[in-house]
């Protein structure tokens, strides 16, 4: 499939603040606290957007399905840093589904000269904007200055 064809076929709109396209693809049951227990995403990145650093109060398992690779940043809280690639050459390193624990920033882009990657996310229990926080370039070079290059390249204002 093509991405216009992904983008289609699942209806996908653009992710608030982050950056990409998206659909919800699954909500579980609510919590005694009124969250869900969990919730699916599917997505599509372009080589000229990413997905911008951000962090959530979950774990969130990210799923490779098609397309390019993609290259995730992380940075943990202790603050060291480390760089992931989803995609399907498992003999090369790359690997098909990754969790990144809460309370890591996250943010990632299409391995160059790639064109386009298409990816799911999960996360338990399940996502609420109250839960996702936006990097700031300033603090998070302060805390992670061997990746201030790359934070750069994956903050938005």
């Amino acid at each position: 499939m093509t991405p216009e064809e992904l983008v289609d076929h699942y209806g996908l709109q653009p992710i608030p603040r982050e950056g990409g396209l998206f659909r919800r693809t699954w909500t579980g049951p609510d919590r005694p606290d009124g969250r869900p227990e969990g919730t699916a995403i599917v997505a599509l990145l372009h080589a000229d957007d990413y997905s911008a650093l951000h962090r959530l109060k979950s774990d969130e398992t990210w799923h490779f399905y098609l397309g390019d690779p993609l290259e995730l940043l992380l940075l943990a809280p202790d603050g060291t840093s480390r760089t992931t690639v989803l995609g399907p050459d498992v003999r090369r390193g790359q690997q098909p589904q990754l969790t990144v624990p809460a309370g890591t920033w996250m943010g990632g882009r299409v391995v160059p000269p790639g064109a386009w990657t298409f990816f799911g996310c999960t996360t338990t229990p399940g996502f609420t904007y109250e839960d996702y926080e936006h990097g700031d370039a300033g603090r998070l070079t302060a805390r992670y200055p061997a990746e201030a290059d790359r934070i750069m390249a994956l903050c938005r204002p």
